[in-house]
């Protein structure tokens, strides 16, 4: 398994209040992908003039106002699913994954409590 993007998280009910915010500090927004899957998840990919990435996804699913986590994506979604649920990682979703016709993910969370949302981009 190969890491191929590794940058913070923020997931939020609140996704345009944290985008303003880091637009006042100089990111722009990459793209927004509107109800991803059948969870109706809202992902926003942003990035600085220095190349740094930052995700800003909005969930009303949440149980909490905001968990910052770190998005790692893999080429190989199913190894690294195993790799993490084999260290005691649970997915907040229980046993599904969020498929589009783009990505693969899951967000997995620690026994300490830190957040990884797990991807794994489908290229055709």
């Amino acid at each position: 398994m190969k890491l191929t993007t590794f940058n913070p998280q923020i997931i939020t009910k609140d996704a345009e209040g944290v985008v303003q915010l880091f637009e006042a500090l100089g990111f722009e927004r990459r793209h927004t992908k509107e109800e991803i899957g059948e969870l109706g998840v809202t992902g926003i990919r942003m990035k600085d003039a220095n190349g740094f990435y930052l995700d800003i996804s909005q969930s009303d699913r949440l149980p909490v106002d905001c968990i910052q986590a770190i998005r790692m994506n893999v080429d190989d979604f199913d190894e690294a699913y195993r790799l993490f649920t084999d260290r005691g990682f649970k997915n907040f979703y229980g046993d599904r994954v969020v498929e589009n016709p783009t990505s693969r993910s899951a967000v997995m969370i620690a026994p300490s409590g830190f957040v990884i949302n797990l991807v794994q981009h489908i290229r055709k």
